[in-house]
């Protein structure tokens, strides 16, 4: 018998390597150095390793998954097909019962105490109470804020959203939503155009006066053509949009301009004396669209977070102070924290992040429903402020995408493959994966007044999302 060893073949070391790379990118940077293909896979331990977090990510994918998949079904349902109507335009005294109880102004955000709040907001408080006739001037409006002879509350709480550093009082002339499917009827402001103007943080003369045109003159003759023409089916309107490069976020241009297209028989047919004058705001107010979307918006989040045991974020809002994100449920509270700066901005000249306010307004709901940075992709604009190119863009709305539930079937970005825009955020995805939101928003200055700086993508933190993740967990397991 042969006993010798076996003879191997010798050994051949591959000449030629590609390399996937997870977690730290130093070894890809490293790699890569070498002119070695290398891919770079974004990996990070869920919930930082927190045991808590690990262990309620566990459930809610495991056990508990069954009953909170049935629940982000109807969830996304609501929010993909609910039907919002534009139906009227109103003084917000006549539809927002705690703004007929005195004097109350309704700000952007979660709430927060008047010694708290950002610079932007706290002028647009000002210019509000002088044109509601409360104060003759912005510095008799600070004291009469300081003291607490005009109250402030939280615009979300009454089922208004306002955009940037609004802060509304009774007199404000408001779109009026109804979901008629639902009996869900909520509300924004008429939005007060570009310039000189509270909503960007001024309480300049010109600011005020703004407030008055939209009460006295724009919004009783939108009230009359609404009246003629409606009820109109927003997102309709904002679905068309987003075929011609609007995000409906940052970008309005295109929804704005087939609002007053519908709008057009009826604001020919108002016997209001100023209707030109209308006309000329209306014609250079390429931003109108904004608050109209967000009420819609705010109208499906609304029937969605009657839903129970859904992981589905119902609500993310900012006031330049705190950050706020709350899920669905009667149960769910609001999580708050700092609110964040805003990243990947396009300044003005001579402007910089120095001269930035954090992230605020409540117009972050258009992302929970398929709209804003969920439709980034097909938006040129978007694209300029975060790298130039549309594959940027797509960055923004392709991160959405992997923590939603699923995809519209009304907002199809023709650029994207004709796939339709991520809807419903999903809390377990964005804390195992660490992604969440990023909102395409504007940028305030910090302290001056001087308004608009820039715009920007605002990343959502992630610890509201986090603590709304142990709710949940925390809420089914008692109920099991």
């Amino acid at each position: 018998m042969n006993m010798s060893t076996p003879t191997l073949p010798p050994l051949s070391l591959p000449q030629t390597l590609d390399v996937v790379n997870v977690g730290l990118p130093l070894f890809a940077d490293a790699v890569a150095r070498q002119d070695v293909p290398v891919m770079q896979v974004d990996w990070r331990i869920p919930g930082g390793g927190d045991p808590r977090v690990v262990a309620a990510l566990r459930r809610t994918f495991g056990p508990y998954a069954a009953g909170i998949d049935a629940a982000n079904a109807e969830v996304f349902r609501r929010l993909d097909r609910g039907a919002p109507q534009l139906v009227d335009v109103l003084p917000a005294a006549q539809v927002v019962p705690v703004l007929a109880e005195g004097r109350t102004l309704l700000h952007s955000g979660p709430p927060i105490t008047i010694e708290r709040t950002a610079d932007p907001l706290r002028r647009s408080m000002r210019a509000a109470a002088c044109a509601e006739g409360w104060a003759a001037t912005p510095e008799e409006a600070d004291r009469m804020l300081s003291s607490g002879e005009i109250r402030i509350e939280s615009a979300n709480v009454h089922g208004v959203v306002v955009p940037m550093a609004t802060s509304m009082g009774p007199t404000t002339p408001m779109w009026v939503i109804d979901l008629a499917d639902a009996g869900i009827r909520t509300h924004a402001p008429i939005g007060q155009g570009s310039g000189d103007v509270a909503w960007f943080g001024k309480d300049s003369p010109g600011a005020i006066e703004r407030l008055v045109l939209l009460r006295e003159v724009a919004g009783p003759v939108l009230a009359d053509a609404v009246r003629t023409i409606g009820p109109i089916d927003v997102m309709s309107l904002a679905a068309q949009a987003v075929a011609m490069g609007d995000d409906v976020h940052v970008r309005t241009q295109a929804a704005t301009n087939l609002l007053l297209r519908t709008l057009l028989p009826g604001l020919v047919a108002s016997e209001h004396p100023r209707k030109v004058e209308a006309a000329t705001f209306l014609s250079a107010n390429y931003l109108l669209f904004l608050t109209l979307a967000m009420a819609a918006a705010r109208s499906l989040t609304t029937w969605a977070a009657q839903v129970e045991g859904s992981s589905v974020v119902a609500g993310m809002a900012r006031n330049g102070t705190d950050f706020a994100a709350w899920l669905t449920g009667s149960g769910s509270t609001w999580h708050v924290t700092a609110a964040p700066p805003v990243g990947r901005a396009l300044y003005q000249p001579g402007r910089g992040a120095a001269d930035a306010a954090p992230d605020i307004g409540d117009s972050a709901v258009l992302e929970l429903v398929g709209l804003g940075g969920a439709c980034a992709a097909g938006s040129p604009a978007v694209a300029q402020m975060v790298g130039g190119t549309m594959a940027h863009a797509a960055e923004l709305t392709e991160a959405l995408d992997n923590v939603s539930v699923g995809n519209s079937s009304r907002f199809t970005i023709p650029v994207w493959g004709m796939r339709g825009s991520p809807v419903g955020v999903d809390v377990r995805r964005v804390v195992e994966l660490g992604i969440t939101p990023s909102v395409t928003t504007g940028i305030l200055h910090v302290s001056d007044g001087s308004g608009q700086v820039g715009a920007g993508v605002a990343e959502a933190p992630i610890q509201p999302f986090i603590d709304a993740l142990l709710e949940l967990d925390a809420r089914l397991t008692a109920g099991a």
